[in-house]
C-alpha cells in the first residue's frame, strides 16, 4: 500500500459507507409506512431490491462512466474500467482505497433511484419497476453524477458547489420523480380526492431515525477525511434537520391548529435534503435557517399536486425536488467561502457564485426530467408499468404476491 495511504480517513470512509446503505432500508420503512398497508410490503422490497441491482450495475460499468476520464474534455460523461473488479485493493482515490471511495458513491446511486419510488407507489408493477432502475441509473444518474462528482464533470470544473449530492441524488430523484407521476398519471385514490392513510406510522419515525443517522455518513463522509470538513458537515446536518422539524410543525399549528407526527418527520425530512449541497459551506447559523426556509418551501410545496394535478404519492416532488433547489440555491447567498467553494453573497461573493447555482439547478432538472418522462413512457408501453384500476383496489401486495 502507498505510503500516501491513510488509515483514519479511510475507516471513517467505510463506516460512512455503511451508514449511507442504512439509509436504503431506513427510506423502506418510511415509505412503508406511508402507504396503505396492502402496499406496504411491496413498497419495502422496491427499495431493496434497487441494493442488489444498482450494486451490479455499478461494477460493472456505472462507477466508470460516472468517475471515469472524461471523453472529448466537454464533461459530459465519463469512460472508465467498466469492470472495477481491475481496480486492487492497493489502489487509492487520493488517499483512501479507490474500491472503498466506489463503495461509498455506490450507495448514493441506490438510494438515488429508490427516492423515485415514493411518486408512483401504489400503481406501479414491480416487474417493469427493476428494469426502470436499470435502465434509469444508467441513462440519468450517470451522466449527473459525472457532471457534479466527478472532478472533470462540465457543472463540477464551472465551480459548481453540491457538497454531497443536492443536485445528483436529491434534485435529481424529485425532479425524476415528477416525471414518472405525469408519465403513469394519478391513482385511483387520488382521483377521487381520497387523502393519504399512512398504515403503519411507527415505521415511518423508524425509517427516518435511520434515514437521519446514514445522513451524518451522507454528508460528513463526503468529505473523505474525519477532519473539521466533516465535522461542519456533521454539525450542518444536526442543526438544519432540527430546526425544518420544528419549523414544520409550526407552521402546521399556524395553517391548521393541529400537529402530526408525519409533519414532524416531513419537517425533518426537508432540513435534511436542504443542508445536503451547503452542509460544508455554511456556517451552523446558515444551517439553522437553510432548514427554517425549506420546512417553510417544502409544507407549501407538497401540495402543488394537489393543484396540478399530478399525483406525487409520497410527496418525493415537494420535498426532495423543492428541498433540494433550497439547498442549492442558498449556497448562492449563504456559503461562506470556508476552505472549499466560493463565498455567497451575504459574505462578500460574486453574483455569478448564484447564477451558477441556478444554471444548475435548471440544466440538471431539465434533463432529469426529459429523460425520465421518455423512459417511464416507453417502459409503460411496452411493459405496462402502471397497474390496472383492478389491482390497485387489490394493492400491490395481493396483486402481484409471487413476484
Amino acid at each position: 500500500m502507498s505510503t500516501q495511504f491513510n488509515t483514519g480517513d479511510s475507516a471513517w470512509l467505510m463506516v460512512s459507507t455503511a451508514m449511507v446503505l442504512l439509509m436504503t432500508p431506513g427510506l423502506a420503512f418510511f415509505y412503508g409506512g406511508m402507504v396503505r398497508s396492502k402496499n406496504m410490503l411491496s413498497m419495502l422490497y422496491m427499495n431493496f431490491i434497487c441494493i442488489s441491482l444498482v450494486t451490479i450495475l455499478w461494477f460493472l460499468y456505472g462507477y466508470g462512466i460516472a468517475f471515469g476520464d472524461d471523453v472529448g474534455g466537454a464533461g459530459i460523461i465519463g469512460w472508465g474500467d467498466w469492470r472495477l473488479g481491475n481496480i486492487g485493493p492497493d489502489a487509492l482515490q487520493g488517499q483512501i482505497p479507490e474500491q472503498i471511495y466506489a463503495c461509498f458513491q455506490l450507495t448514493f446511486a441506490i438510494i438515488t433511484v429508490a427516492l423515485i419510488s415514493g411518486s408512483i407507489a401504489g400503481r406501479t408493477r414491480f416487474g417493469p419497476w427493476i428494469l426502470f432502475v436499470i435502465v434509469w441509473v444508467t441513462l440519468v444518474y450517470l451522466p449527473i453524477a459525472h457532471w457534479v462528482f466527478a472532478d472533470t464533470g462540465w457543472l463540477s470544473k464551472w465551480g459548481v458547489m453540491d457538497f454531497a449530492g443536492g443536485l445528483v441524488v436529491e434534485l435529481n430523484s424529485g425532479i425524476s420523480g415528477l416525471a414518472m407521476a405525469l408519465a403513469l398519471g394519478p391513482g385511483v385514490a387520488f382521483r377521487r380526492g381520497e387523502g393519504p392513510r399512512p398504515g403503519n406510522i411507527p415505521f415511518v419515525l423508524l425509517g427516518l431515525g435511520l434515514l437521519w443517522f446514514g445522513w451524518f455518513g451522507f454528508n460528513a463522509g463526503s468529505a473523505l477525511s474525519d477532519g473539521a470538513l466533516a465535522t461542519r458537515a456533521f454539525v450542518s446536518t444536526m442543526i438544519a434537520g432540527c430546526s425544518g422539524m420544528l419549523t414544520w410543525r409550526a407552521v402546521e399549528w399556524l395553517r391548521s391548529r393541529r400537529l402530526t407526527r408525519l409533519g414532524s418527520s416531513s419537517g425533518a425530512l426537508a432540513g435534511l435534503v436542504a443542508i445536503t449541497p451547503s452542509c460544508a459551506f455554511v456556517s451552523v447559523e446558515g444551517a439553522f435557517f437553510i432548514g427554517v426556509v425549506a420546512a417553510v418551501v417544502c409544507t407549501y410545496a407538497v401540495e402543488l399536486k394537489l393543484v396540478a394535478g399530478y399525483d406525487d404519492t409520497l410527496d418525493v416532488v415537494g420535498i426532495h425536488g423543492a428541498g433540494g433547489i433550497v439547498g442549492v440555491v442558498s449556497l448562492g447567498f449563504l456559503a461562506t467561502g470556508w476552505e472549499r467553494g466560493s463565498a455567497g453573497l451575504f459574505y462578500g461573493g460574486s453574483p455569478s457564485v448564484l447564477g451558477k447555482q441556478v444554471v444548475a439547478v435548471l440544466a440538471v432538472g431539465l434533463y432529469a426530467f426529459v429523460v425520465t418522462f421518455v423512459i417511464g413512457k416507453i417502459i409503460d408501453r411496452l411493459f405496462r408499468m402502471r397497474m390496472t384500476e383492478e389491482e390497485q383496489a387489490q394493492g400491490m401486495d395481493a396483486a402481484f404476491a409471487d413476484d
